[in-house]
């Protein structure tokens, strides 16, 4: 490793490359359960070029390459697990081109969402993808993320254009153009997406923009139980009402936004809602929707009826992970989710909420229910064994029962390192020999995000 930083820095200046301490921990883990795995160096990126020739180092030393963002993902995709480079892709943070007509946009990696939009503010077009952390738009892309918005517009698959992405040996390509549609070949925009890192590292990402909406509205309601949320939730999509956002929060995580949020919710489970259009569609729209949830006993709807209090509900919705963390002062966090048909939601919902009725460990539920995605948090003190077995327990539990259904091991979250195994197990041999033929063709010497989605053959 050491003729990798030293020709680095000779390269750079010593002030780009890192081997502190602090910087080495701070890049080897994220905001999931302790799985932390320090690099041996931290190279701090300013183009793809840069990008390109720390790989073009790396590869010629055989030195594994670990691409980063913002830290915020939480299956330890980041984690060094074979030590190596890390490459701090947060620099990389201009708007490179705004095209309002064609309806879109070209960002370097490390443009962050929130950024993107309050770069878009004047244009009257915004970017939907939303997960609940600051995360990166490079990172969201490596990771397939989603989000609140994700039932109405997509996730980062059906919301990317194109990509600039730097090969194993440090060749820099270009998957696409802006063009929306294609039929030149292999799609290798969506065979990166979601790769995590190991086929290649993404340093540009060109993405569809949308309008603003004309008319914005967001509703709280409360019902007496879990299922009768889900249930409703369930109709108000098979009813075909385009509801933008529609979020399930259990009784435990309103508590616990109530409290971090300065929330004065009734503490039973609830749907955060928000609704898109018109004036006339978004009152249409929610009209509707309150009429199915009187029928699954649902209170009325409470409105946000301003830009800032819609903005407050969304911010704790946001805010749900560590909301739950400060029930309990000096806890982590073991975040896991699953997706599931949504005609199967609630049976998913309802067995893991008799799991968690049944366990002695503190953990949430909240969902992006409009397109069968929820998310448990465990609550936990990482040093008791006790209770890190319950988790190593109930977490598979949850997965099969997913996949029983028809379902996948993780909806948004991704593989990393933390479920490789649920991965194997959601795929079979076959499936993941395939994948590993795909790696072994695009990074044949394994330098790049090693260890993360499938272990070696």
């Amino acid at each position: 490793m050491l003729p990798v930083v030293t020709s680095l820095r000779e390269h750079f200046g010593p002030d780009r490359v890192s081997t502190n301490d602090t910087v080495r921990t701070q890049h080897g883990r994220d905001e999931g359960i302790a799985r932390e795995a320090p690099p041996d160096a931290v190279f701090f990126a300013r183009s793809t070029q840069d990008v390109a020739e720390a790989v073009r180092t790396c590869a010629a030393a055989r030195v594994p390459v670990i691409a980063y963002g913002a830290g915020t993902s939480l299956e330890g995709h980041i984690a060094a697990v074979h030590g190596g480079l890390c490459v701090d892709m947060s620099g990389m943070d201009r708007v490179t081109e705004v095209n309002t007509g064609d309806l879109d946009c070209t960002v370097e990696a490390g443009v962050r969402r929130i950024q993107l939009n309050e770069h878009l503010k004047d244009t009257g077009l915004f970017f939907p993808i939303d997960p609940g952390a600051d995360a990166t738009l490079g990172g969201m892309a490596a990771t397939r993320a989603s989000g609140t918005n994700a039932v109405r517009y997509g996730t980062m698959r059906d919301n990317v254009l194109a990509l600039t992405v730097v090969l194993a040996d440090g060749r820099v390509i270009r998957t696409a153009r802006r063009a929306r549609k294609s039929s030149a070949g292999y799609d290798l925009t969506r065979l990166f997406i979601g790769s995590e890192g190991t086929l290649g590292i993404i340093t540009e990402v060109t993405l569809r923009l949308y309008p603003v909406p004309e008319a914005i509205s967001s509703a709280v309601v409360a019902f007496p139980t879990v299922g009768d949320a889900v249930d409703c939730a369930i109709e108000t999509i098979q009813m075909a009402i385009p509801v933008a956002r529609i979020e399930l929060l259990d009784e435990r995580q309103i508590a616990a936004c109530n409290a971090y949020s300065a929330l004065d919710l009734p503490e039973r489970p609830h749907l955060f809602l928000e609704f898109h259009g018109s004036p006339p569609s978004v009152e249409e729209q929610a009209t509707e929707a309150g009429k199915i949830a009187s029928t699954h006993h649902g209170d009325s709807f409470e409105w946000a009826r301003t830009n800032t209090e819609r903005a407050k509900l969304w911010k704790a919705r946001h805010d749900a992970f560590y909301a739950a963390l400060a029930l309990r002062p000096g806890s982590m966090g073991w975040p896991t989710d699953v997706c599931v048909p949504i005609s199967r939601l609630a049976e998913c919902i309802a067995l893991t909420e008799e799991d968690l009725d049944e366990t002695f460990l503190l953990a949430t539920v909240v969902g992006h229910v409009g397109d069968g995605n929820f998310h448990v948090l465990f609550v936990l003190d990482p040093s008791d064994e006790r209770e890190l077995a319950e988790a190593e327990r109930l977490n598979p539990r949850l997965v099969d029962r997913a996949l029983s259904l028809g379902g996948t091991c993780t909806g948004e979250h991704g593989v990393g390192v933390g479920k490789i195994g649920s991965a194997a197990k959601e795929h079979g041999e076959d499936t993941i020999d395939v994948m590993r033929k795909i790696k072994r063709a695009l990074d044949p010497d394994d330098i790049l995000n090693p260890g993360k989605i499938f272990l070696p053959q």
